[in-house]
């Protein structure tokens, strides 16, 4: 049986898109529905039926991310962006090369942009029993997936923010976890998203984190954006991964931790491996 997890994190038709290009570089994915509303900015794109590409003459990261801003600011106040976060995310294929732009962080997904993130496994390990995972629950006020089951730690790297401080700032503020223990988070892998979402693309690159939680620590958010912690065992997790209860980035994480570390068996999580290798789309 294939994993919910892992046929939505693949599930994209480049037929029902149009590739975004900045100068000589694919950056994105629109909706071929979603087309239409740029051709009201002819001054900003060049648009025919292989690609929208913004004008040339735009051709500093000020002057892209001013035309860009614009159009973002009239199709948020007409609802077709969803989801305003007031979060700067640069527009960039490789999380460490220069940004080409800056857009605001609800727009990523309306152009189909590169986004990174961080997912965090909380794990407690026990001296005489069987490990356990810190499991949150979404805020049902969320933008994207409320409701759901999600890792203990999870967040996008927003501009000006590495991967550590990004797990720092994170952990704080989804979980009160202080920033000493933050500190001892060990990398994983790295997992590849390219799927349609209602509001848009998701091409997302997820850093994967595993942290050791001290048995008596329990989390407490403080953003307001978790509804709930709770203490897992491990085969209540892989059977919320398996009734798809979890985010589609929190199974992919939570999969990594498990497959590492040997507490599922392989066989389980059939085609696991393409989500660590980037998408050939993008």
């Amino acid at each position: 049986m294939t994993l919910p997890c892992l046929t939505a994190a693949r599930r994209f038709d480049a037929r029902a898109h149009v590739p975004f290009w900045i100068g000589a570089e694919q950056v994105g994915w629109i909706r071929a529905s979603d087309v239409p509303l740029l051709a009201r900015w002819p001054d900003v794109f060049d648009i025919d039926s292989a690609r929208v590409t913004l004008k040339p003459v735009f051709n500093t990261v000020d002057l892209r991310s001013a035309a860009l801003g614009s159009v973002i600011g009239a199709l948020a106040a007409e609802g077709r962006i969803p989801g305003w976060r007031n979060e700067t995310y640069a527009i960039r294929n490789a999380f460490d090369v220069p940004p080409l732009a800056y857009i605001e962080r609800a727009a990523s997904r309306f152009f189909g942009t590169m986004t990174y993130a961080v997912h965090l496994n909380g794990v407690v390990e026990y001296a005489d029993g069987a490990p356990q995972l810190w499991i949150a629950r979404r805020s049902d006020t969320k933008a994207t997936d409320p409701g759901m089951l999600d890792n203990v730690v999870a967040g996008g790297i927003g501009w000006g923010f590495g991967v550590e401080a990004t797990i720092i700032k994170e952990c704080w503020e989804e979980a009160g976890i202080p920033e000493e223990i933050a500190a001892r988070a060990v990398a994983g892998r790295t997992a590849h998203v390219l799927q349609s979402l209602p509001e848009g693309t998701q091409a997302e690159q997820i850093f994967i984190y595993d942290l050791a939680l001290p048995a008596d620590f329990a989390p407490r958010n403080q953003d307001g954006e978790v509804g709930e912690h709770r203490l897992a065992r491990i085969d209540e997790v892989a059977r919320w991964i398996e009734e798809g209860a979890m985010t589609v980035d929190a199974s992919l994480a939570t999969l990594d931790c498990l497959l590492r570390r040997r507490w599922i068996d392989e066989e389980a999580c059939a085609g696991i491996e393409a989500v660590f290798e980037p998408p050939a789309l993008i």
